[in-house]
């Protein structure tokens, strides 16, 4: 009887964890969005484009500023993303995003991109696949970014 009480607990509790898995990219988990995470995925494509085209003003609204950012070679603050992305020492000149998520909690989020990023670093031109994650903190009503994060993902590039 303590068996069968067990295994039902079990069953129960995996259940529920079942129905609280996180949203990823890539996934159906979710194919309608909250106003609030079609605005955050509203606003993170925007901001790929912004990066682009080197818009570091309107960048710099969106950064707090204690934002983080986690590159391949190393980390930084806003004013050295910013005099970074000014400068041309990073370029992010494509952006191709294949799926994203967002997970809100309370005036946080998460948002995850699956992307091939084509970039000048240094001079030259290179093209890597990413896990980016995002975390936007609400802020007087506005979403605003407090850290930027570039995993590489092992997959090949996609990008034509």
């Amino acid at each position: 009887m303590k068996i069968a009480f067990a295994a039902l607990l079990l069953l129960f509790a995996s259940l529920q964890l079942s129905h609280a898995q996180a949203k990823l990219p890539g996934t159906s988990a979710t194919t309608t969005f909250t106003k609030d995470e079609q605005d955050l995925l509203d606003l993170s494509k925007a901001k790929w484009q912004w990066m682009s085209n080197k818009s570091v003003d309107t960048l710099n609204g969106l950064f707090t500023e204690n934002c983080v950012f986690v590159h391949m070679g190393g980390s930084w603050g806003k004013a050295q993303e910013l005099n970074t992305i000014k400068g041309g020492m990073i370029w992010y000149k494509k952006a191709e995003v294949y799926g994203a998520s967002v997970n809100i909690f309370g005036n946080t989020a998460i948002l995850l991109n699956d992307i091939d990023l084509l970039a000048v670093v240094g001079g030259n031109e290179v093209t890597h696949a990413f896990m980016v994650t995002e975390v936007y903190l609400k802020e007087d009503g506005k979403w605003k970014m407090g850290s930027l994060t570039f995993s590489t993902l092992l997959r090949p590039v996609k990008m034509k």
